[in-house]
């Protein structure tokens, strides 16, 4: 017992030491910080636990832990701030409570990669702080989640592409910059392209740049996307929505990572590893010629899918919790969710995931109805989805508004959208202009501008449901 490695242990044991004890360690546990101080001086520990209350650990204490080459594992729940000392000198970890005992064990291996009497077996996985307080904890909140983190950190450190799968809103983005964070590229650009929000001529110019002269307009050199991702991570968002002729040439940067810009002679070579994600089902659109089968191959190395949010509704407390607490934060507010009214989020099917139940969240806080009763809730949630919305919609064919094109459906929808937003914020404050643009965050000229744009007046007759 008295060779293996020292695990300091402050505050609440909670399954701690049983855990690092199977790594080979050898547990000693501290309920006060004075002691932990103590005995970090006497034992020279390897590495320090700390699982204090919320609100426990200060700065002040932070530093006092602190020593070059001892790792510091924060256990903390998600609303509690990380203290962030100026003179940090241990390298710091975090993990989210509760704290999954082979989430503990990974972090462990992370901080000391040769530590433990199994260690040889243990690969040289090493990942930054970024990933491992920003981004594991996000996956850590569910089995299916866990076993794509378990993917990210096989692959981060492999320069292969990835394609990512799954419906709108569930998080594609987030797994993606996770793979960056926790790659050797981390401390590069992370450069995102959605393929889906410009026409082809000029998404061609957005990703490979132009030179002065090349078409009208063009008055001057432009860099493009992937050499501003040079040495870092590209990601082509919506990649199923990219027109067949730019595919050709997308394969062919795939495949030799070189390309020449419009107008332009000059083979340019990048060193930037490519990431892509769809919600279409690409399979289908090969069969139908919409997307080369050759690029589908090549960006298809690794495929992750990432699945809706009903499929892992234990996710939605933590999720809303968090969501709330940054809200709370950004628009300078005190809402709280009740269990209850939690309770009842993670039992509503999120037809747009996660970026659903972030706009919901974000919805209460700036219209203040984050202390609704449950009944209350659950009505705004059915009245914030269309009545024909549904977990697995079906495409139905084009209707006459169709034909109007994208930009004025966008601008139709940003105007229906603000105009009801409007409607509900003036009707809440009974028509109270100043604070209603206050609620807004407007001027209020800019809300009497808006109001008469929306055609609004206080005796409006009220939205249809």
């Amino acid at each position: 017992m008295a060779g293996k490695p020292v695990a300091l242990i402050l505050g609440d044991d909670a399954g701690i030491g049983r855990c690092v004890r199977t790594m080979g360690f050898r547990p000693i546990v501290a309920e006060l910080p004075d002691a932990a101080v103590e005995a970090q001086q006497r034992l020279s520990p390897a590495l320090v636990l700390v699982n204090l209350p919320n609100g426990s650990l200060t700065p002040r204490l932070l530093r006092r832990l602190s020593r070059p080459g001892i790792p510091l594992l924060l256990m903390r729940d998600a609303a509690d701030p990380i203290p962030d000392p100026e003179d940090q000198q241990a390298p710091l970890y975090v993990l989210r409570r509760p704290v999954d005992p082979g989430d503990l064990q990974a972090a462990v291996r992370t901080a000391l990669p040769h530590s433990g009497p199994n260690s040889s077996n243990h690969t040289d996985r090493t990942f930054g702080k970024r990933y491992l307080t920003e981004y594991a904890p996000l996956l850590s909140h569910s089995a299916k989640m866990r076993a794509i983190r378990e993917i990210v950190e096989q692959v981060a450190a492999i320069n292969t592409t990835i394609l990512f799968r799954g419906e709108s809103g569930v998080g594609k983005d987030v797994v993606a910059r996770a793979v960056h964070a926790a790659s050797p590229r981390a401390d590069g650009p992370f450069v995102k392209v959605n393929c889906a929000a410009l026409p082809g001529e000029l998404l061609e110019s957005e990703l490979f740049g132009h030179e002065k002269g090349a078409f009208t307009g063009a008055y001057r050199r432009k860099l493009g996307k992937f050499e501003l991702a040079n040495k870092g991570t590209i990601y082509l968002d919506e990649i199923g929505e990219l027109p067949l002729a730019l595919q050709a040439k997308l394969l062919h940067v795939v495949q030799d990572l070189q390309f020449s810009r419009i107008g332009g002679r000059e083979l340019i070579k990048v060193d930037t590893r490519i990431m892509a994600s769809t919600n279409r089902n690409l399979e289908v659109a090969l069969g139908r010629g919409e997307f080369r089968e050759d690029l589908y191959y090549r960006l298809n190395v690794v495929e992750i899918h990432v699945p809706p949010l009903r499929e892992r509704s234990e996710e939605v407390p933590v999720l809303a919790s968090s969501f709330l607490d940054r809200f709370n934060r950004e628009y300078q507010q005190d809402r709280q969710l009740t269990p209850d009214t939690l309770a009842l989020l993670a039992n509503s099917p999120w037809p747009g995931n996660v970026r659903e139940l972030e706009n919901f969240i974000r919805r209460f806080v700036v219209l203040g109805n984050a202390q609704r009763t449950p009944q209350e809730v659950d009505a705004a949630l059915r009245a914030s989805r269309r009545p024909d919305s549904a977990v697995a919609p079906v495409l139905s064919p084009p209707t006459a508004d169709v034909t109007r094109g994208l930009r004025e459906i966008a601008r139709r929808a940003a105007r229906d959208a603000e105009r009801i937003a409007l409607k509900e914020v003036l009707d809440r404050v009974h028509w109270n202009r100043v604070a209603a643009a206050r609620i807004l965050k407007v001027s209020y000229k800019t809300l009497l501008t808006k109001i008469a744009e929306c055609g609004l007046n206080h005796k409006s007759p009220p939205e249809p449901v």
